[in-house]
């Protein structure tokens, strides 16, 4: 699967491309904004693009209105096809934002509802209208809105014509736009039988079809199999992350990677390859959150360095900041151009070791050294073997661990680095030593 080997990068469209909050109606060709920008996310290393929603909706993308139009604030289905093109062109592959488990409220069956109550055709393309009941906009029926979100109206995912709506569009997304997989929303609440459904569809579209679902806690393993979904998103790796630099304790991700891929018989995802992140359209960016800005190299260079599949969220690859508590729109910025630095580099060093080294795509993962400031870990596949070596301190530490003597190459910065039973990691240093 060509996700395993790839670095991506998320856009979240409405906010990249400055749209209004609110769907004015007007039609702009924004999205030919992200033409100008292939060559950064090229030079950025990352060979695979996670747009989150770019259909027709009422406001943020995720209360659709229709699945088989392109926002107008966005432009036309023309104008993302172009788009999708150029990025194929330049060997990047594109996974859509599929929102299937709820739809805006300008829906146009859902509209019908409103317009022709019980005599509706479309009453049960919702997961449970109720005419006896009323809701938050006094319409005069209750319905269920996703975690009491009633601009968020829950589908029923139990019924064939919802199903295959839905599947038309997925197949119109591929005939257009050559789509190469879908990240799916709040997929910890999709029906099983429907997941199962779609991966059978997907499948029979295009080979190598890759689906990532929205996921939080619990086991991974419930969608994420050979019947359902290649992968989900790590989100229980991603507050050990900023979390293990911002109180020095390097021991809670690494107990939470051992978990998850670690040598142990009971091991959760062993073989499997999650979307790693430290920030995204969602939550705080990590710019934000990490107390010691001398941590932001090292924070990428252990999301790219443990198993799984690492995605950078545009603007966090030159340390932009912002607060979840501002509201999402402070989340989802518009910038004019992207810009490079110090940061942007070193991530797109990571980005080629990550995709030039097997045992980083593909390697086991077990613990070497660890302390509460400094980790070292290996990865080893096909012979080849990687120790992934972090120093979160602002003191040199020498990490004791024995890879032979002689020379390593550190993928990041091509260097020979000579060991001799261990080595000297400097303050605030990282190495992918092979």
């Amino acid at each position: 699967m060509w996700a395993y080997e790839s670095v991506f990068y998320q856009i979240y469209p409405l906010g990249f491309c400055g749209a209004p909050f609110e769907n004015d109606g007007v039609l702009e060709h924004r999205i030919l904004k992200v033409n100008d920008w292939i060559p950064h996310i090229k030079k950025l290393g990352a060979d695979a693009i996670y747009f989150s929603p770019v259909f027709e909706s009422d406001t943020h993308g995720y209360n659709t209105r229709d699945y088989t139009k392109i926002d107008t604030r966005l432009g036309t289905n023309e104008d993302f096809a172009q788009v999708c093109d150029n990025l194929h062109k330049d060997g990047i592959k594109v996974v859509l934002d599929g929102v299937f488990n709820h739809v805006g409220r300008g829906f146009w069956a859902f509209q019908d509802v409103l317009k022709n109550r019980e005599s509706s055709p479309y009453v049960n393309w919702f997961g449970r209208i109720a005419f006896d009941g009323n809701s938050n906009y006094n319409d005069g029926l209750w319905y269920e809105g996703w975690e009491g979100n009633y601009d968020l109206v829950k589908l029923n995912l139990r019924n064939e014509d919802v199903i295959q709506h839905i599947f038309s569009a997925i197949k119109g997304w591929v005939d257009e736009f050559d789509i190469d997989g879908l990240r799916l929303d709040v997929a910890y609440c999709l029906d099983h039988d429907f997941l199962r459904r779609l991966r059978e569809f997907c499948d029979s579209l295009k080979p190598d079809f890759f689906l990532v679902g929205e996921t939080l806690h619990g086991d991974y393993n419930q969608i994420m199999n050979d019947a359902m979904l290649h992968s989900v998103t790590n989100y229980e790796c991603y507050k050990g992350l900023y979390s293990s630099f911002n109180s020095m304790n390097m021991f809670e991700i690494n107990h939470s990677l051992l978990r998850q891929f670690g040598p142990e018989q009971w091991t959760l995802y062993k073989g499997k390859h999650l979307l790693s992140f430290v920030d995204n359209h969602d939550v705080t960016r990590v710019a934000s959150i990490l107390t010691n800005e001398k941590h932001l190299p090292l924070i990428y260079a252990l999301a790219f360095g443990m198993p799984g599949i690492p995605c950078v969220y545009y603007g966090s690859e030159w340390g932009e900041k912002a607060k979840k508590e501002d509201g999402d729109p402070a989340l989802r910025a518009c910038f004019e151009a992207p810009q490079c630095n110090e940061l942007t580099e070193w991530i797109s060093k990571l980005a080629e070791a990550k995709k030039q080294s097997k045992a980083l795509c593909y390697g086991n993962f077990y613990s070497v050294v660890l302390t509460n400031g400094q980790c070292v870990f290996g990865r080893e596949c096909d012979g080849e073997k990687v120790f992934v070596c972090i120093n979160a301190a602002d003191q040199p530490f020498f990490a004791g661990f024995d890879m032979g003597k002689g020379d390593a190459t550190d993928l990041i910065t091509g260097e020979q680095v000579t060991l001799n039973g261990g080595l000297e990691l400097p303050p605030y240093s990282a190495y992918f030593l092979r």
